[in-house]
């Protein structure tokens, strides 16, 4: 594993990210949007909601997990440390929310399916949006799809704002958000195999079944489906399904995400961050990362938590 101290999310955030928020940003209506967002939208009732309904992870809550959490929260240098909740839901999920106070939840379902390293995984790359500053415009999305499909009902005078433009914009950059913080789980890894079955047991993975699965035919199944490209036609499919008749993806499809993920493992870019030459947190900026103090103590409560882990196991055996 390794430690990125003053790592800027720059430096790793993926182009497609960076183009398609751009282009989000000016779309008309999303500063209207924006807004009334930040006028309607408040992070506090889904906090108490979580609060009230799931648990939340701590030394002696879930601490196997809370430990690999802080470790993420270390390695990508995120201060201050978000809030992880577990919540009791079979599906294999998992999402990063909250601008002013950020939080994580991971469902039973998912803890059920994956392997700790896989488990981990995940949190890096929850933890990715939290660093990137996804968040609040994951929030703007999820509200936005909302106000569109009540808006005959709604006051908020938004009117033909909430319009397909948007809203194609807003599902076009959720999907890019995602190659950033596959970027950030790699990181944090540093084992681009981990981070693929990981990807492929999200997609199709079955506890009762998973020795029947291999990675490397998933990893050629990737490389079919970027070779269906080679038919025109199939592209207008694939652009179709990410509208989707039932809805627009907010992801992009696994297969896609491993080949984009290949890509990096294989750059110059990726190795000169795992050399330690990146991008750092400017001094110019607000200053949200911890001092070198809170980073020793924060790198001290992980020790002591690991021991605790160990203490437990050992006892109950």
């Amino acid at each position: 594993m390794a430690t990125y101290p003053g790592i800027s999310s720059e430096a790793f955030r993926h182009p497609l990210d960076l183009q398609a928020e751009q282009a989000l940003r000016s779309v008309p209506g999303f500063n209207l949007v924006a807004s009334k967002f930040v006028e309607f939208i408040y992070e506090r009732p889904q906090l108490v909601y979580l609060m009230g309904n799931s648990i939340q992870a701590g030394p002696r809550q879930y601490a196997t997990i809370y430990g690999m959490f802080r470790e993420c929260v270390r390695d990508l240098d995120i201060y201050p440390e978000p809030i992880l909740f577990v919540s009791q839901n079979p599906q294999v999920n998992s999402y990063a929310m909250g601008q002013e106070n950020p939080y994580i939840v991971i469902n039973t379902g998912l803890l059920d399916l994956l392997e700790e390293d896989e488990i981990k995984t995940v949190l890096a790359h929850e933890l990715g949006h939290i660093k990137c500053g996804h968040t609040i415009l994951i929030q703007m999305a999820m509200w936005v799809m909302n106000a569109a499909s009540v808006i005959g009902e709604m006051t908020f005078g938004l009117g033909n704002i909430v319009s397909n433009g948007l809203i194609v914009a807003l599902y076009e950059w959720r999907r890019k958000a995602e190659l950033s913080s596959d970027r950030a789980a790699l990181l944090v890894m540093n084992n681009p195999r981990t981070v693929m079955t990981t990807m492929m047991k999200i997609s199709g993975g079955s506890s009762k079944f998973i020795n029947e699965c291999s990675l490397d035919e998933f990893i050629k199944q990737s490389e079919k489906y970027r070779n269906l490209d080679e038919d025109g036609l199939n592209q207008i499919y694939k652009a179709l399904m990410y509208v989707g008749v039932n809805g627009m993806l907010s992801h992009p499809f696994p297969v896609e995400r491993i080949h984009y993920l290949q890509e990096w493992t294989n750059s110059s870019e990726y190795r000169n961050i795992r050399n330690g030459n990146y991008q750092r947190v400017s001094v110019d900026t607000v200053n949200t990362e911890p001092s070198s103090n809170e980073s020793e103590r924060l790198r001290r409560e992980i020790e002591e938590l690991q021991r605790e882990i160990d203490r437990r196991k050992s006892s109950d055996r």
